[in-house]
């Protein structure tokens, strides 16, 4: 099953949900060796990019905000 939005195909599901919801979710999920720094300038625009999206777009990115937030305190705990 091939997944069109747009007239673009998305491959993954994390394509098909910046296609669909316009939304770059790196900055929501953050990337790997992200320092601390720019992990509080990136998530101060997310919160301020939450409030100009729609209600819909805005719920997946509380998701991600949520899940890669789990994912960072479960990899901390791994590595103590």
């Amino acid at each position: 099953m091939r997944l069109i939005v747009a007239g673009q195909e998305a491959c993954t599901p994390r394509e098909f949900a910046e296609l669909a919801y316009g939304i770059d979710t790196e900055l929501f999920t953050g990337t790997v060796g992200e320092s601390a720094l720019s992990r509080q300038a990136r998530l101060a625009v997310a919160h301020e990019v939450m409030h100009d999206l729609d209600p819909e777009a805005a719920r997946y990115a509380r998701s991600l905000l949520r899940t890669a937030a789990r994912r960072r305190v479960l990899t901390w705990k791994a590595a103590a």
